[in-house]
């Protein structure tokens, strides 16, 4: 009897363990925010557990389709301070252009030096609600009232968080891609009324937009990459200063 009553505690106690880790991992499955994304490596799809990070078992592999892919890029986040360069072209029948951009961007503020296909040089300052702009060699300046979006819209590249605002009916393509040596969530929107094919890849790992394309038609318009190393925190030296040598932001050293 004494046997037969310790076989029955242990078997309620595998079954309270059971009943715990179902509710931990129902959780985790139905839960409406996930704590942690692991990301797939697209370049390696074979590669096994000795390759894993250390925190693998803590990561909750999600697939990115067309009805997901705005919950993943939601768990992205763009660095508080950083330096990068990226290269914005457009096209057009019989022709093309390329801008070269600088972006420098610290606690709420970004200013990016744009080099045009004319070779003048254009500064954009954005931070606490104004755009500064000016040309080099100018002491003059004029501003503009500025949003979350006009850093980028004055480097002319998409906004990416844009995609968190779309249907999944907008979305006609979704998944993880390499670009350049970059693994990237992918997302690809049509506009049929306009014969546009707008097409997204963000960094996994910096959360920055490191590409952007824009179709009409089956035709290339414009294309914008940025493949080289992101520096982070933005470096000292950084200057975010008007022409008139009025000093609007400095970075911590």
């Amino acid at each position: 009897m004494e046997q037969k009553n310790r076989r029955f505690i242990v078997a309620a106690i595998i079954l309270v363990i059971a009943g715990a880790m179902l509710a931990s991992f129902g959780r985790n499955l139905f839960g409406l925010r996930t704590p942690a994304v692991g990301l797939p490596e697209p370049s390696d799809s074979s590669q096994g557990p000795e390759g894993a990070p250390p925190d693998a078992d803590r990561l909750q592999p999600v697939e990115v389709t067309v009805q997901t892919v705005t919950g993943v890029v939601a768990t992205l986040a763009r660095p508080e301070s950083y330096y990068r360069e990226l290269t914005v072209e457009t096209f057009w029948d019989g022709g093309s252009s390329a801008t070269q951009v600088q972006v420098w961007s610290d606690g709420g503020w970004s200013h990016s030096i744009q080099t045009l296909p004319s070779r003048v040089i254009r500064h954009d300052l954005t931070g606490e609600g104004t755009l500064y702009y000016w040309y080099d060699g100018s002491r003059q300046y004029e501003t503009a009232p500025a949003d979350s979006r006009s850093s980028d819209l004055a480097q002319h590249i998409p906004t990416y968080e844009t995609v968190l605002e779309l249907e999944a009916g907008d979305i006609s393509a979704a998944g993880y891609e390499l670009r350049g040596e970059l693994p990237c969530i992918f997302v690809e929107v049509r506009s049929p009324e306009l014969n546009l094919t707008h097409r997204y890849w963000v960094s996994v790992d910096s959360g920055l937009l490191v590409g952007a394309e824009t179709l009409e038609g089956e035709i290339l318009c414009y294309r914008m990459s940025a493949y080289s190393p992101v520096q982070t925190p933005c470096p000292p030296e950084a200057e975010f200063i008007l022409p008139d040598g009025t000093l609007l932001h400095q970075v911590d050293s």
